[in-house]
């Protein structure tokens, strides 16, 4: 199985910071916010990640990661995304990565506590689909919100005005191949971009998507307040070890 991890985009939520940085470089405590998610990944057993990353910081990532073997990877790869085109969009640009294995897909800007490990051995006996992880959240507007029903989403909406739950999907998505026909047969959103609660909505339909929810923190850190709160979690979490 291989990972990816999603850092491209242009961060304008986060400007000035992010005026002359890619905002997945930037620091959450003593650490920069690209090496949490290879950390997730890396704890999870896998070894080969590629990075998509885009604007005008791209060397960087290479500057600073080289070729994984600081974080016990085989290798890491690097590949471009030109604009922002959205999750699914940067996505596309894997499939000759992933070879026809499954993916474990994380966005470059979540940060959480739970080594999704155990997660990732449960999508491992999956013979097909698609496998997301869920947590309780204050704001769930501001995220992929899923409608449940027992134990199974029926749907999910985008940032939606009035949330049908109290959970948000994280930026931890697991696909089998098919993935990548569904990114490729996707239209554009009000945003302009290939929204990857799209592709979790056509798993959905096909009655193939799984999940679990997370037991400890987490956060993503794409505007202020979620990038200070990161680097609060994961100072007390430093503390407290």
């Amino acid at each position: 199985m291989k990972g990816v991890i999603l850092a491209g985009g242009l961060g304008s939520r986060l400007r000035p910071l992010t005026k002359i940085t890619n905002k997945h470089l930037l620091p959450i405590y003593n650490k920069p916010m690209i090496f949490y998610p290879i950390e997730t990944l890396c704890h999870a057993g896998i070894e080969e990640i590629m990075i998509v990353t885009g604007g005008n910081s791209a060397g960087e990532f290479l500057r600073l990661l080289g070729n994984g073997h600081e974080f016990g990877l085989r290798d890491i790869y690097y590949t471009y995304q030109e604009g922002e085109g959205g999750i699914a969009d940067a996505l596309k640009l894997c499939e000759h990565f992933a070879e026809g294995q499954k993916v474990v897909v994380v966005l470059g800007d979540n940060i959480m506590e739970d080594d999704i490990g155990p997660y990732v051995r449960k999508f491992e006996s999956q013979s097909t689909g698609a496998r997301l992880l869920l947590k309780e959240v204050s704001d769930p507007g501001r995220f992929g919100c899923p409608q449940l029903e027992g134990d199974r989403i029926v749907w999910i909406d985008e940032k939606p005005e009035k949330p049908k739950s109290r959970y948000a999907v994280t930026g931890v998505y697991m696909y089998d191949n098919r993935v990548f026909e569904y990114c490729k047969a996707l239209k554009p959103s009000a945003r302009g971009e290939l929204e990857i609660t799209d592709v979790n909505n056509a798993y959905i339909e096909c009655g193939d998507l799984h999940y679990d929810v997370l037991a400890g923190w987490w956060t993503d850190a794409g505007e202020f307040d979620s990038l200070l709160h990161a680097n609060q979690l994961v100072a007390a979490r430093q503390g407290a070890s």
